[in-house]
């Protein structure tokens, strides 16, 4: 072979091999989604500890705190697995403190008051039809709008047009969880003064434990029911007040009464644990339920979904994690 000849053929290994690298670099560096793999499993996980997770990858989903918690930065570790019916998640994270108390009354011995508090939440978002920039953006462009934004009050928790359709799950830790369930909601096009935030089919959610006048607790617990996890107050166990000498300073009611789902809104089961300055929350549903307000999920598919984690906190004081892809081992 020739001088110029091999000079030509180094170079043109030079190029392919530099090609390559770029190609390489780019699929490591470039791609900024991170990979939820849901593992296949043979037996569904009869808990959050069940051995059967130790087969699903753990990924250490990162969140970034906007609003009050701008500036601040927080973690998930997530995990999923699926059967050939159902899909299974499993989320831990750190928080200081258990938040359950939701505004719950409190009674000093002459009028009652709602106590200081909220909840810790976690909530899923993934596309039923595809949501315009949300491949990118994340919840971006459905749950936050920038200050000074037509409708900013009416803008969040919505989609821009009719044809895009999201759907959210929600776990609440004190309206929610002592039920059983996340909430299972959807997103719409935003509607003026009503948002786009819609409920599943079905009952559900809570109801606001008060009177007319909005002074008191209108409810107690049923005699021979018992309180729900947390010492939550559901719906199903409440009976209405009647004799209010019966109370003492310091007792304390629930104000926001968990329903117990039916429906399309019960479609998503929960389990959770606090302890040791951690929550871990398992959520599972049918892979697909027929459901027209729920994303139907095929394994041989990958979706798009990004996640909110709110500390004692409500309306869009939140941590945003990026957004994430759900693929399918096989």
């Amino acid at each position: 072979m020739g001088k110029q000849k091999k000079i030509g053929f180094v170079l043109f290994l030079v190029l392919v091999f530099g090609v390559v690298f770029m190609l390489n670099s780019h699929e490591v560096t470039g791609a900024t989604k991170q990979s939820v793999t849901a593992a296949k499993v043979k037996k569904a996980p009869a808990g959050l500890d069940d051995p059967v997770w130790q087969e699903a990858k753990a990924v250490d989903v990162q969140f970034e705190g906007k609003e009050k918690f701008a500036g601040k930065k927080a973690s998930v570790t997530t995990q999923a697995v699926y059967t050939d019916q159902e899909i299974y998640f499993l989320f831990s994270w750190k928080d200081a403190n258990k938040s359950v108390t939701k505004g719950a009354w409190i009674y000093d011995g002459q009028k009652w008051s709602h106590q200081e508090g909220n909840e810790d939440r976690i909530s899923l978002l993934f596309e039923i039809n595809r949501i315009n920039n949300f491949a990118t953006k994340g919840c971006a462009v459905t749950c936050h709008v920038p200050e000074g934004a037509p409708n900013a009050k009416d803008g969040k928790f919505g989609t821009s047009t009719a044809a895009e359709k999201g759907d959210l799950w929600h776990w609440k830790a004190a309206r929610s969880d002592p039920a059983g369930f996340a909430d299972d909601t959807w997103l719409a096009q935003i509607e003026e003064k009503k948002g786009g935030r819609k409920s599943d089919a079905g009952e559900g959610g809570d109801t606001s434990n008060m009177t007319a006048d909005k002074s008191m607790p209108k409810y107690m617990l049923a005699p021979g029911k018992k309180l729900a996890k947390n010492d939550i107050l559901l719906v199903s166990h409440a009976v209405e007040i009647n004799d209010y000498s019966v109370f003492k300073p310091g007792d304390t009611i629930t104000y926001r009464m968990p329903k117990n789902p039916q429906g399309s809104r019960a479609d998503i089961k929960a389990e959770s644990r606090y302890a040791n300055g951690s929550w871990t929350v398992m959520l599972y549903r049918k892979l697909d339920t027929a459901h027209d307000d729920d994303v139907a999920f095929d394994p041989r598919k990958k979706y798009n979904f990004a996640m909110a984690l709110f500390d004692d906190s409500g309306d869009q004081d939140s941590y945003d994690s990026e957004v994430l892809t759900l693929q399918f081992s096989r």
